[in-house]
């Protein structure tokens, strides 16, 4: 057993796209007649699209009140409104620490994966400029279920070619951390410890992730 790759969420991980979400949400719920708050938008941290929408159906009780294909083109229409609004994102948004964690991975020799929920990962990495520095990339478009089922970690580590128990995962939801835990990989969380209780350790920023500690402590709880 050795340390192997890292598997990286990008929303929030990353960079912070959380807002354009959050705008994107609230545009179209404004068009339902459905008040969305930032309160709401925490429950959305994590799940996919369409689960979201849901979500927001259910918030504004109107749950029954599209088909599935109505439903879809409401989804569609969100992704209309969050793509006009990152074509603002560049570079300055990676969030702090993740490059210098980033390179330090690389220079060590490890692989790197994204898990994203978002069918936008390949335009934000691009927009990021990071995309060519990642091994793999899987998004919402390759995966059937979403967090926290473990497939979106699972596939990541099959496509890199790892072993999930010799995998680092870095999330910032609930679900997401979930979805790394029942992938059997080791969870590194980003929040309030008090939010992830599954994780093995919790930072509370981007900003104080440590390649060598993060290693250290993976290597202290396999024994390596």
């Amino acid at each position: 057993m050795k340390l192997e790759a890292f598997i990286f969420d990008l929303d929030g991980v990353i960079t912070d796209t959380a807002e354009y979400h959050f705008l994107a949400w609230q545009a179209l719920a404004n068009d339902m007649g459905i008040t969305f708050t930032r309160e709401d938008n925490e429950l959305l941290k994590g799940i996919s699209r369409m689960e979201s929408l849901e979500k927001i159906l259910e918030i504004g009780e109107r749950s029954s009140d599209f088909s599935e294909a109505e439903k879809e083109a409401l989804a569609s229409k969100k992704n209309d409104h969050y793509l006009t609004l990152i074509t603002k994102i560049s570079p300055s948004d990676i969030l702090p620490g993740i490059k210098e964690l980033l390179t330090a991975i690389k220079a060590n020799g490890l692989k790197l994966g994204l898990a994203s929920a978002s069918k936008n990962a390949f335009t934000v990495m691009d927009s990021l400029e990071l995309k060519d520095d990642f091994d793999v990339i899987v998004d919402a478009k390759t995966i059937t279920n979403g967090k926290p089922d473990p497939e979106v970690f699972l596939t990541a580590a099959k496509l890199l070619g790892v072993s999930p128990a010799n995998c680092i995962g870095v999330e910032d939801a609930v679900a997401g951390v979930e979805a790394i835990k029942s992938a059997g990989m080791y969870a590194v969380a980003i929040g309030a410890g008090e939010s992830f209780p599954l994780a093995d350790v919790v930072y509370s920023e981007t900003g104080e992730l440590s390649f060598a500690k993060i290693k250290g402590l993976f290597e202290k709880e396999k024994g390596i």
